[in-house]
């Protein structure tokens, strides 16, 4: 049975191609939805963007029918918009004059309909064949509102997430690196020739061997059969496991403290023409930001080669499209807030002396000012790096979880010559309205790019958690 999708707003404004993603069914947009997306058109950032690209959408279908009679989408189905249902009744507590009840209207209205015809036909209310009930269920709201659903099942109507861009659960996703059993034999020549994959191999709970699917650029903690105590860390590689290149490396003086932070050491030393994208989730305290920032600092002072000409930062935030404006001061001082976090890694690295770090605080800011005033450092606003070419840069996205699908795309999109892009984020500490671990940009790329050549990827585990005695102890406990 056909069914009629009524597509919310938010829905657009995320994902502006949203109406085409229904297949051969009936998408119906309710004319608040179009009064919303006037409104929002000339929104600053993402927000208006999409909004625009929406309404472009729409104009292009305009053109090739009547909206109200229903134009046929590429993909099968059918768009229109539905003005009518305006006297529809809602209960007492759900006022008329709300955009999200307005189309609720619509939905209770299409819903009676649909009902109304079915009984004219002697169509029973018996479940369909694909379980989702009678004529009137067979209209769906969807919509990225939690509430505006929750409301849908008060009054009767089934709701939905938009699912079109959505990826594993937490704990399905892809984390870039594995655990896996080797013969002892193999083991010694490891360094010198690596490892067929072929000849890697888990276990079940029945301590049965399992052949692991590997992804190229993986890494791997590989254990000896004979003596589990013998391990190796490596790579996916052509087909073969290989020794870390960067193992020994101290970036700007930094040694890696557990197999994560050589496994994320690798990812961001490796050059930018066969690494030029690091995806790396992780829990606070797992240094991240740190890292990234002393290996930016490595390849731009320690051992100047030439490889970049800047590190650029950026550190998207909830709220950061709607206020910019409204915050005084230049770009850089609007951002400098958003910054902050990035300040207090770079106090660190500069000065590694712990006790006298904090002695003569005008001096640590001279030196983090002579780096952001020689331009070796820059931190820019993230809808000011969308629609750019970026050439020969060290690019940190920080806190990427806040991103949405589309950003996402426009940031790797926009990846030059010789620039190599790194997004740090943990997928639990969303901040952003109608994003989830599921939906945001970077768990979006991370399940995109599994596989790439170009693309290398880390989890950090919580027991790899770095900052502090009391953090560690706070992420097993809290």
């Amino acid at each position: 049975m056909i069914k009629t999708y009524v597509v919310d707003t938010n829905v657009l404004i995320q994902a502006p191609y949203a109406v085409q993603c229904f297949e051969d069914n009936h998408v119906v947009l309710p004319v608040v939805v179009l009064e919303e997306l006037d409104n929002l058109k000339k929104a600053e950032g993402e927000k208006g963007a999409n909004a625009r690209k929406a309404i472009r959408l729409l104009e292009n279908l305009r053109r090739k029918g009547d909206l109200l009679e229903g134009v046929p989408l590429e993909g099968g189905g059918l768009l229109r918009v539905e003005k009518n249902f305006v006297d529809v009744a809602l209960p007492p507590d759900l006022p008329d004059d709300k955009m999200d009840n307005r189309i609720l209207k619509v939905c209770r209205g299409l819903a009676d309909r649909a009902a109304g015809e079915a009984r004219t036909v002697g169509e029973t209310d018996a479940a369909g064949e694909d379980g989702a009930g009678s004529a009137e269920n067979q209209v769906i709201l969807v919509t990225k509102d939690i509430l505006l659903r929750i409301k849908a099942q008060i009054i009767g109507i089934r709701a939905e997430d938009f699912t079109t861009e959505q990826v594993s659960g937490h704990e399905e996703q892809y984390e870039g690196r594995a655990e896996v059993y080797v013969p002892e034999a193999l083991m010694k020549d490891f360094n010198k020739k690596g490892i067929p994959l072929e000849a890697l191999y888990q276990t079940d709970s029945q301590g049965m061997r399992i052949v692991p699917d590997l992804w190229e650029n993986q890494f791997l903690i590989l254990r000896a059969d004979q003596s589990v105590k013998k391990t190796q860390l490596g790579r996916v590689e052509n087909g073969r496991a290989v020794p870390l290149r960067y193992k020994k490396s101290k970036p700007y003086g930094i040694s890696p403290r557990n197999a994560g932070q050589h496994f994320l050491q690798e990812a961001l030393m490796e050059t930018a023409d066969k690494a030029p994208l690091v995806i790396v989730k992780g829990m606070a305290g797992t240094a991240k930001t740190f890292y990234s920032l002393a290996v930016g600092l490595e390849k731009l002072l320690n051992n100047p080669t030439g490889e970049y000409r800047r590190i650029l930062i950026s550190r998207p935030n909830a709220q950061f499209d709607a206020d910019i404006g409204f915050l005084p001061g230049d770009e850089q001082e609007k951002i400098s807030p958003l910054m902050r976090p990035v300040i207090d890694n770079l106090e660190q690295l500069i000065d590694s002396n712990e006790e006298q770090r904090y002695a003569d605080e005008a001096e640590l800011k001279g030196k983090i000012d002579e780096i952001f005033g020689r331009g070796l450092i820059q931190t820019e606003a993230l809808n000011f790096i969308r629609g750019r070419s970026i050439v020969k840069t060290y690019l940190i996205i920080d806190e990427a979880q806040n991103m949405t699908p589309n950003q996402v795309k426009g940031i790797i999109t926009r990846a030059g010559k010789g620039t190599k892009i790194i997004l740090l984020g943990d997928p639990n500490q969303i901040d952003r309205p109608f994003l989830d671990e599921r939906t945001n940009g970077l768990s979006y790329a991370a399940e995109h790019m599994k596989g790439s050549s170009m693309c290398w990827q880390i989890t950090l585990q919580a027991e790899e958690c770095e900052r502090s005695l009391l953090a560690m102890d706070a992420v097993k406990r809290l």
